[in-house]
């Protein structure tokens, strides 16, 4: 567009903008814009086009408006006036912010789900929605064996559900029969206390490690020992077996998980990057497919393949002794002083803490109703729902006649094939097995439940 030579510079922006309204403005808003009598362009169009439906405030708000500066109009005057100065209202009109109907919508407007039915601005997050605990039957004491002379350390169900093993401070291994209780055989070879047992489900094999440095292969057939895994530096306390291949993890005070190949008896790995004892050991299927706890308050993640950790979760504050896999979700627990937690694979996210148990915890065992059992150095025995760790039962066990108060500590835990006895391994020298009160409904023991505000589950 030209301009003419003598036209100034403001002169040539009003009629560039002027000629640019002509051009646009009119076609799409349909209002002719006025022009004032300095060529300037007025904009009265403006308002008329994009404000004309919230001028007034609609009957509704309008109502509620007068309500409220008829209220206020009553209040002292001293208060009306810190609270004009703190919120800043100097004329106590409120800018209509929704929009009126049209003309011709008649009273159909405000109708429930409108467009220009009110609308709050602010957009208030809903509260987080907690799940409900499932309910499950309180567990009792079914039976009690007796038999060893030392504390129960260890204890290993065998896969077919007929008999489990335990191992104790007598150094001796017992066979008992699952149905009864009977024993049914005693295995004597190790020369100081037994710390961890495992039965194989594909071979008859039974393992045992102990705090002489020992990892023992038992051959079931003839109840004497076949292999001997010569590696570790200190004691030995805790032993699992690779569900798929024919391998043996080991884990004790030298800080290392050895990787045994089960029939060569040669070391394929030797996991090292704890600093503390490992105190706990669980093998999975998938990666991670060894994940180990140490009194370091660490528990690591481990590739097998590589030999290498995966991940290393610090979360704990104390010594981790404990480690329980869930038997069909891909998920885990680990236990410390007074803290237990629940763990996503394969890259171990933290899900949620289990509080309420003020205890040493030596033990946690899990089944496949969700019931997550942990057991402490006190005595103390508690039950959780899985999903929510909601704790739905607190018992104290009791020491055996004879025995001492401080002796009434669980050592060791594991539930049977079936998940519905459980087994515990108790400093007073007992085995106990406890089983769901079969009498117990949800009307006789409700879930006692109640949302937690500010409980989240990651």
């Amino acid at each position: 567009m030209d301009f003419a030579p003598s036209q100034s510079a403001e002169e040539a922006v009003r009629a560039s903008a002027k000629r640019a309204t002509d051009l646009f403005v009119s076609e799409y808003l349909m209002v002719t814009p006025s022009i004032t009598t300095d060529g300037s362009i007025g904009f009265s169009y403006r308002r008329k086009a994009e404000y004309e439906h919230v001028k007034e405030l609609p009957p509704v708000l309008a109502a509620k408006q007068a309500a409220a500066a008829s209220s206020r109009s009553k209040r002292p005057k001293i208060q009306s006036a810190q609270q004009a100065q703190g919120s800043g209202d100097k004329s106590g009109a409120s800018m209509p912010l929704v929009k009126r109907p049209p003309p011709g919508a008649g009273g159909a407007g405000l109708a429930g789900g409108s467009e220009y039915q009110p609308k709050s601005l602010i957009a208030r997050p809903s509260a987080t929605k907690q799940q409900s605990p499932d309910w499950h039957a309180p567990w009792k004491l079914m039976r009690v064996i007796s038999g060893h002379l030392g504390w129960v350390r260890a204890l290993a169900v065998e896969p077919n559900n007929q008999w489990f093993a335990s191992g104790a401070g007598d150094r001796t291994i017992k066979i008992w029969n699952m149905a009864t209780g009977n024993l049914r055989l005693t295995l004597t070879g190790h020369i100081s206390t037994v710390r961890g047992l495992a039965v194989s489900p594909r071979h008859p094999y039974l393992f045992s490690c102990g705090e002489d440095k020992m990892v023992k292969c038992w051959d079931l057939e003839t109840n004497k020992v076949i292999r001997h895994y010569h590696g570790h530096l200190s004691g030995v306390y805790t032993l699992a077996l690779h569900p798929n291949l024919d391998l043996l993890v080991t884990g004790g005070r030298d800080g290392v998980c050895r990787v045994w190949d089960m029939r060569t008896r040669s070391n394929v790995h030797v996991l090292a990057g704890h600093k503390g004892t490992v105190a706990d050991i669980k093998c999975q299927e998938a990666d991670p497919q060894i994940i180990s706890g140490s009194l370091d308050a660490t528990v690591r993640l481990w590739d097998l393949a590589a030999g290498k950790s995966m991940s290393v979760l610090t979360h704990h504050k104390k010594g981790v002794r404990a480690l329980a896999t869930h038997p069909t979700e891909f998920t885990f627990a680990s236990a410390s002083t007074g803290s237990i937690k629940q763990w996503k694979c394969p890259e171990g996210a933290f899900i949620q803490n289990f509080d309420g148990q003020n205890a040493v915890i030596n033990s946690l065992a899990v089944n496949d109703e969700n019931v997550i059992f942990s057991g402490g150095d006190n005595g103390s025995m508690c039950f959780w729902d899985w999903k929510t760790a909601h704790q739905f039962q607190s018992i104290d066990t009791m020491a055996q006649p004879g025995s001492l108060d401080a002796e009434a500590g669980i050592m060791a835990s594991t539930f049977d094939r079936t998940g519905l006895r459980l087994i515990t391994g108790e400093a007073d020298k007992a085995i106990k097995v406890w089983k769901q009160d079969e009498n117990a409904t949800p009307e006789t023991h409700p879930v006692a439940w109640a949302p937690i505000l500010g409980r989240t589950r990651y």
